[in-house]
Formats: structure tokens, sequence, C-alpha cells
């Protein structure tokens, strides 16, 4: 199985005014269709990264210790996860990753 080197994402400018997050195997959180075969290389722990990355790009506040302790509240605005405003490309990847998650029992 492949692994994702969670240090090794790289934050490029999207054509917003916010950072997107690019992994080398799967793509940029909001410009890339992830595929489940992709995803399904990475580990539980990655694909919690990458489904919270992209929540953190788009404002969202996070309500667990561990994912605040990960990620942190530094700028987000949105503390209802069903009102994060995110585009197609962003919510079908989400979606994919839950279901991979889903998947794996994680």
């Amino acid at each position: 199985m492949k692994k994702i080197a969670i240090a090794a994402v790289l934050a490029l400018l999207s054509a917003g005014p916010s950072l997107a997050a690019c992994y080398e195997d799967i793509g940029c959180t909001d410009s890339d269709a992830f595929s489940k075969s992709d995803l399904r290389d990475l580990s539980c722990d990655a694909l919690w990264e990458v489904r919270n990355t992209i929540y953190q790009e788009n404002g969202y506040c996070f309500q667990t210790k561990k994912a605040i302790n990960f990620f942190g509240n530094d700028g987000c605005y949105i503390s209802d996860q069903g009102k994060v405003k995110m585009s197609k490309i962003e919510r079908d990847n989400v979606a994919r990753i839950v279901a991979v998650e889903k998947q794996f029992g994680c």
C-alpha cells in the first residue's frame, strides 16, 4: 500500500484567496477529483486529515480536541459543519473520503 507522507503536504494558491492543500498521491483539495482507488491507498489517519483539511480550508471551527490540537481554530468562522460552503469538487471529495473511511471501518 502506498503511503502518503502527512508532512509532505504542499500548500498552493488556489484560484481564490485561500490556500488549498495538495497531496502528491491524490491531488489538490479544491481542484482535483480524488479517486476512490487512490483514497484506498491511504490510512485512516491520512483520510481523516485530508477530509478535515477541506473543512479547515473553508472556515470550519473544529469541535473535537483531536482536530483542534491538529489544526487549531485560528481564522475559523463556521461552527456548524453542515453550513460549511464548499465547491462541488470539495463536496464530492469529502463524500468519497467518507465512503472509503466507512469501507475501512475508520
